[in-house]
């Protein structure tokens, strides 16, 4: 009895020792690239939401990325990884192994796309942009651009986050959510700002938003980066002095986002007498909020200005965009006139 036990225990390890073999051989066999022949050759495969792991099995199959769905399977069953498949686009080569693959969608080494945002856009482009490069669409973009619980917790009391979405080029997701991609620029923003004005917490809210107003203007008026400063220097005394502003960016905004028309090729008379808080020719002091998103010259200006007697600038080149800056208002028209000479 007890050497019938004994080889049958013999025989059942033997067979244990087999199917273990035999399992490995399979392994090796399915964790091979099914085409070695285009090693270094990559598609982009992507994850989308209510995939299973038997459609993404089923897909990377078809695609000819493995050799067999059933065993990618029962190889994420094994892992215990059913569930944890990320949503997302991946860079797949082909010659990479099943087990490879597998780690890389459980990961979420997911590829990334640069998107530039450029200095001056409104948010309503930034989100266009955005859209164009599918990275989020513009209604959810809007939306968290003016999720006041969103901006409360990131320091922004304000109806949007307008003046706060750091122009910069940028890393994102395909399908990126629309709440991480505000809060994401946000907090590049105030990274930023942190350098170019480290006391900038010490500031109340109001007295930051001025001068993120303030640097918006700046953005959308100079040309010359060594100009940024003098202008802002011009803006800050016409406030002091009880000064409209008299922005022509001011007036650009409100035609192109707040009336959502066309971009003027030029500002008329009439258009100086557009009925909107954000006209700073009919208004004095700053408009209710920023007219664009400053990059780091305006913010470096409306944070430094130059100390300067200047009340008034108008273009004089309109090839470079050198500005002619002047104290007095008699000296502001000749040089207006003379512009207007040598148009």
């Amino acid at each position: 009895m007890i050497k019938k036990i004994v080889k049958a225990a013999v025989l059942l390890a033997a067979v244990a020792v087999l199917s273990a073999a035999a399992a490995v051989v399979l392994f090796r066999y399915f964790n091979t690239p099914q085409e070695s022949s285009v090693t270094g050759k990559a598609v982009v495969f992507s994850v989308v939401p209510g995939d299973t792991v038997g459609s993404i099995a089923d897909r990377l199959f078809e695609k000819r990325l493995i050799k067999s769905s059933a065993a990618l399977r029962l190889y994420s069953r094994i892992m215990g990884s059913s569930g944890s498949f990320k949503i997302g686009s991946y860079r797949i080569e082909y010659g990479e192994k099943m087990n490879e693959i597998h780690d890389i969608l459980i990961e979420g080494h997911q590829i990334l796309y640069k998107v530039t945002i450029p200095e001056g856009w409104t948010f309503k482009r930034i989100g266009e942009l955005l859209e164009e490069e599918g990275i989020t669409n513009t209604s959810d973009f809007y939306k968290a651009v003016s999720d006041r619980e969103l901006l409360s917790g990131l320091g922004i009391e304000a109806d949007n986050a307008e003046g706060f979405l750091f122009p910069d080029t940028y890393l994102f997701q395909k399908d990126f959510p629309a709440e991480r991609t505000v809060s994401f620029m946000i907090k590049n923003f105030f990274k930023n700002l942190d350098m170019i004005y480290p006391g900038y917490s010490a500031l109340s809210f109001n007295e930051l938003y001025q001068k993120i107003i303030l640097a918006s203007i700046v953005e959308r008026e100079y040309r010359i980066a060594e100009e940024a400063p003098l202008i802002a220097g011009v803006f800050y005394n016409r406030l002091k002095n009880s000064m409209s502003l008299g922005s022509c960016a001011t007036i650009a905004y409100i035609i192109t986002d707040v009336e959502d028309k066309a971009h003027p090729s030029r500002i008329t008379y009439d258009d100086l007498e557009i009925q909107s808080p954000y006209n700073t020719y009919i208004n004095k002091g700053l408009p209710p909020g920023p007219i664009a998103n400053p990059g780091k010259t305006a913010l470096e200006a409306a944070f430094h200005p130059a100390d300067t007697k200047y009340m008034f600038f108008v273009l004089e080149d309109p090839v470079t965009g050198r500005h002619k800056f002047t104290e007095t208002y008699r000296d502001h028209l000749t040089a207006k006139n003379l512009y207007i000479k040598t148009k």
